[in-house]
């Protein structure tokens, strides 16, 4: 006897739906991207605790006939696409066919929609029409969800809080804004306006009515392309970090997308500007051939593939870069919110910064070519250490503070960075031979990759079990640091799996040492070495933060300390 059926529509559906309706916002994701393929320019989501009890999209897109409505529920049923090349080519959010018969099958549905002088009402439930007719000749449609997951009681079950329903529909909505700053969006819940965003197509506008202020006037543009993707948007300054991944907003043609390559590189760009467990707000929109990314991967079409992905990584990476090495300025601590700013060019500051002067405690040089014109045009004069951490100092224009910790971590991490860059390596022999002892795994792991130590020019040798004897190294280390540096380094080698990158292992290897090998907090220092360190960061490619991406300094302008004396009162 036969045990093989094909199952009915009805089911199948609800099988569907296991896949694209996950929760309360799964649901007006689809919906919402359906109205965005009608070419709306204005949608509302009107939800009623979080989505739980109603959701109702309403959009003034072109709307449909009698008989798409109907057909529109049918599973595999779509406008997008028709043949099999489509797929190499796809230009709209939805293609599958599948979003609204899955979810008419664990909901009841009911759908308006007009695209001549006769609109069209459907009622559907559980995927089964229960009525059919005529309704108001609305431009657009409306769609409204109640009872979802209602036969589906093991899915009904894990919905959240209303909050928390709310708040993964919210982080969408946010996101699709932002990608499409052409559209206004309203967002409601229980008839309290959540988001609402203009629609004026300026993205940084955007991003000021999602973020406010406060994130928007510290935003960088970037703008870039190569022979295979072309990229713009906006990324944020190393001082707002977030604590999670979620602000890292990525479009490719158009399309909210989640891509493990991409964040990496854009982690990657921000690597010294911030420390770990910290990531930046971006926001950047981009474009390629369809025929180089497959969204077809996946139901819900965030999880994409891409062709040529070293490219893309090479172009976020060097123009994310780019970006945050021409915008570093000294943080001027300020007792109000800051203002939005049209143009944060250095010529912004002048006011701030004075004339121009070399850093030399206020005896003048001769002027020269010179980066980070901010930082190296000051005229510093020392008063002394607080807290035994903060060096103080103070000019015509207010009071600065340096982390003497950060500071030398700076200077000692781009030292160590040029070092590891001479193609000749000068090399110390040790009159006494340092020996590294091992665990078993750990010495077959460097033994693997030893390779990594020879290259650095560090001579040793095997000696006696998993112990290796040290008898050169290159002349960088600092004195007096030389086996802590070493076992540091070797720790990395053993790290690395296998995985070898070499810029990103020096840069680790420089790290490190910086760290280990810099000033410590509550450690007191002499006026001396105040000012030899001084002279030091002024001569650092980026003086402004320490290779964890913790500023070196800070600055209190004289009106900001009058303020807070109450001094001044405006």
């Amino acid at each position: 006897m036969s045990v093989i059926k094909v199952m009915n529509e009805t089911l199948a559906n609800k099988i569907a739906a296991g896949e694209v309706v996950e929760k309360c916002a799964s649901v007006v994701k689809e919906l919402v991207e359906n109205s965005i393929d009608a070419k709306a320019s204005n949608i509302k989501i009107n939800l009623v605790k979080g989505g739980l009890e109603k959701i109702s999209v309403i959009d003034n897109g072109v709307g449909m006939d009698a008989v798409d409505a109907a057909n529109a529920f049918l599973r595999h049923a779509t406008s997008k696409i028709y043949k099999d090349d489509d797929l190499f080519f796809i230009n709209t959010l939805g293609f599958r066919g599948e979003a609204l018969p899955s979810i008419a099958s664990v909901s009841e549905v009911t759908l308006e929609t007009c695209q001549d002088e006769v609109g069209t009402f459907i009622h559907l439930k559980g995927g089964e029409i229960l009525e059919k007719g005529n309704s108001a000749a609305r431009v657009g449609t409306k769609i409204t969800i109640t009872n979802l997951f209602y036969n589906t009681p093991a899915r009904l079950k894990y919905l959240k809080s209303e909050q928390t329903e709310l708040a993964n529909t919210v982080s969408f909505i946010e996101k699709l804004a932002l990608c499409k700053p052409n559209i206004a969006f309203t967002l409601t819940n229980n008839d309290k306006i959540v988001v609402r965003t203009s629609g004026s197509n300026d993205l940084l506008k955007c991003i000021h009515e999602i973020y406010g202020s406060s994130v928007s006037s510290k935003m960088l543009p970037i703008k870039a392309l190569n022979d295979d993707y072309e990229i713009n948007g906006y990324v944020c300054r190393p001082e707002i970090l977030k604590a999670s991944r979620s602000h890292m907003v990525t479009f490719i043609n158009g399309r909210v997308v989640r891509n493990n390559d991409i964040n990496r590189a854009i982690n990657d760009a921000y690597y010294t500007y911030k420390p770990d467990g910290k990531y930046p707000i971006v926001v950047i929109n981009i474009e390629t051939d369809p025929t180089l990314v497959d969204v077809n991967i996946h139901p819900t079409k965030q999880d994409v593939k891409l062709s040529k992905i070293d490219s893309l990584y090479d172009l976020l990476y060097k123009t994310i870069k780019n970006a945050l090495y021409d915008s570093l300025l000294i943080p001027n601590i300020s007792m109000e919110p800051v203002q939005e700013k049209k143009d944060e060019s250095l010529s912004d500051f002048k006011d701030i910064i004075g004339t121009q002067k070399t850093f030399d405690f206020g005896e003048k040089k001769k002027e020269e070519p010179i980066k980070n014109e901010e930082f190296k045009s000051l005229v510093l004069y020392p008063v002394g250490l607080c807290l035994g951490t903060y060096i103080v100092c103070e000019n015509e224009e207010g009071i600065y503070l340096i982390d003497q910790h950060a500071a030398q971590e700076r200077v000692n991490y781009e030292n160590y960075v040029e070092a590891l860059k001479e193609e000749k390596i000068s090399i110390t022999n040790l009159l006494i031979p340092i020996s590294i002892e091992l665990s078993h795994s750990e010495f077959i792991s460097f033994k693997n990759n030893h390779q990594i130590f020879d290259d650095m020019g560090f001579v040793w040798e095997e000696f006696g079990i998993n112990t290796i004897l040290v008898k050169a190294h290159p002349f960088w280390l600092k004195t007096g640091y030389e086996e802590e540096s070493i076992r540091k380094i070797i720790d990395l080698i053993i790290a690395t799996n296998g995985d070898f990158d070499v810029i990103k292992f020096r840069e680790s290897v420089a790290i490190t040492l910086a760290c280990k090998m810099a000033i410590k907090a509550n450690e007191h220092i002499s006026m001396l070495e105040i000012e030899g360190l001084l002279k030091n960061l002024v001569k650092c490619d980026n003086p402004y933060n320490c290779p964890h991406g913790r500023p070196t300094i800070i600055k209190f302008s004289i009106y900001e300390l009058e303020k807070m004396f109450k001094r001044a009162m405006n």
